[in-house]
């Protein structure tokens, strides 16, 4: 895993935690009126702690994704315009998904986001793809490369902690085993057409 990864990781965690220790010491006497923005909802000393976790959730995701855009980028910078599709296709594939895995720790706590909170949630998620694209193709670095990817590696990890913290609280260990197992298989799988195919 590249050098950056844990810092990524250890970057999050802290800011997690600072974020809980404000909110503890600010949430005595604070409240936010119905018209509340759905930012002060997720993060705001109101925001519950599955709100936080979710928007936690959110930014890892959105590190992660930058990195994606990034190689998506630099594939259309080189020429290699199958190769940058075929990218595409497969992150916005497995990025359908992410969407669950933010939205996981406020399921579990039963709560139901604003429409708002869930747009500022995707963007947090979903917009660095964009970005990172845009960047990608003018920037080809491969040293700036791997610190991004030691970032997204640092960041997923941070991700499927927080969210295998959350199916233990749940009680759904079995079927989350079983859905990392199948996971696994399927990223073997997909990575054995890729190179039965000679992308």
């Amino acid at each position: 895993m590249p050098s950056a990864s844990p810092p990524a990781l250890v970057g999050l965690v802290r800011y997690d935690r600072w974020s809980a220790r404000r909110h503890a010491s600010a949430a005595a006497g604070s409240s936010h009126g119905p018209g509340a923005a759905a930012a002060t909802e997720l993060a705001g000393t109101g925001a519950s702690a599955a709100a936080r976790l979710s928007l936690m959730i959110a930014i890892g995701i959105g590190l992660h994704n930058f990195a994606e855009g990034l190689a998506i980028g630099n594939s259309a910078a080189s020429g290699d315009i199958s190769l940058a599709v075929l990218l595409i296709v497969g992150f916005g594939l497995h990025n359908a998904t992410e969407g669950f895995g933010i939205v996981a720790p406020l399921a579990a706590e039963g709560t139901r986001p604003a429409w708002g909170t869930l747009a500022l949630l995707g963007l947090i998620g979903g917009g660095p793809t964009f970005v990172g694209t845009l960047i990608g193709q003018h920037v080809v670095n491969d040293t700036l490369a791997v610190a991004f990817l030691g970032l997204a590696a640092g960041s997923i990890l941070y991700v499927v902690i927080e969210l295998l913290a959350v199916a233990r609280r749940a009680n759904l260990k079995e079927l989350t085993t079983w859905m990392i197992l199948a996971g696994l298989f399927l990223g073997f799988g997909t990575d054995a057409i890729i190179t039965a195919a000679g992308v």
